[in-house]
């Protein structure tokens, strides 16, 4: 995953639950701060995100745009 990857995902979850203050964990968060990465660091295509203010929306995001859907399906 690359920086534009993460920020559709970003734009996405903002769409989905309304909330526009997310949280990036994980090891892609470093795409947050961080540019030009080594290929050994961008290779997950995995991004955990949940809103700071209501992070019981979680699960929202995941059926909709979690590991079982389509969303940046190769």
């Amino acid at each position: 995953m690359h920086r534009a990857d993460l920020e559709h995902i970003i734009r996405a979850a903002a769409a989905i639950t309304n909330e526009y203050e997310l949280v990036v964990i994980g090891s892609q968060s470093i795409l947050g701060t961080q540019t030009d990465l080594p290929e050994v660091l961008v290779q997950s295509m995995e991004a955990d995100i949940y809103p700071l203010q209501h992070p019981e929306l979680a699960d929202l995001i995941d059926g909709a745009i979690g590991e079982a859907s389509p969303f940046l399906k190769p």
